[in-house]
């Protein structure tokens, strides 16, 4: 007889799966899972990628899988959630911190009509704390990334972008 995981059995699994590119990240602290369903059979995991075109989704399917596969009893399909978007603001607190302490400086809490200028104005270093920054590139290493100058620190830095 197979047992069954609880909805948040699954949800607990699903944080040890990490985001690729920023690895002390996990896909639930992100907030890219959008929806699980445990049936009697199967558990279906709904996701959203946090941005479109993000070169890492088939790859984080294909991890979500893998690590529930190796945990579960039953098949597991990992699909693309395409009735909602994925905005910074469904980022855990806990995330934000953890981008800080990573030496990536959070998307800020505030939005704006043209995200641009929230990426534009200063940012507080993630290295020192010092707001004496500038954007140096609004592209960074990936899409969901701009580049940073601390004026107190010289260190150059990444900020997680807005996205509403």
């Amino acid at each position: 007889m197979i047992t069954l995981p609880s909805k948040e059995a699954v949800y607990k699994m699903l944080e040890e799966v990490m985001d690729p590119e920023i690895p002390v990240l996990s896909v639930v602290d992100l907030g890219m899972i959008t929806d699980v369903e445990v049936l009697e059979d199967e558990v279906r995991v709904k996701m959203i990628p946090t941005f479109a075109a993000c070169p890492a989704v088939n790859y984080i399917q294909t991890n979500i899988k893998r690590a529930l596969e190796e945990r579960l009893e039953v098949p597991v399909s990992v699909t693309i959630d395409k009735s909602v978007n994925w905005s910074s603001s469904r980022m855990t607190a806990a995330a934000k911190e953890k981008l800080k302490n990573y030496g990536i400086a959070p998307p800020p809490k505030e939005q704006a009509a043209d995200p641009l200028m929230l990426i534009a104005q200063e940012v507080p270093c993630p290295h020192c704390g010092s707001k004496q920054t500038y954007l140096r590139s609004p592209f960074g290493a990936t899409l969901c990334r701009a580049l940073h100058y601390c004026k107190e620190c010289g260190q150059v830095f990444e900020q997680f972008k807005p996205l509403d």
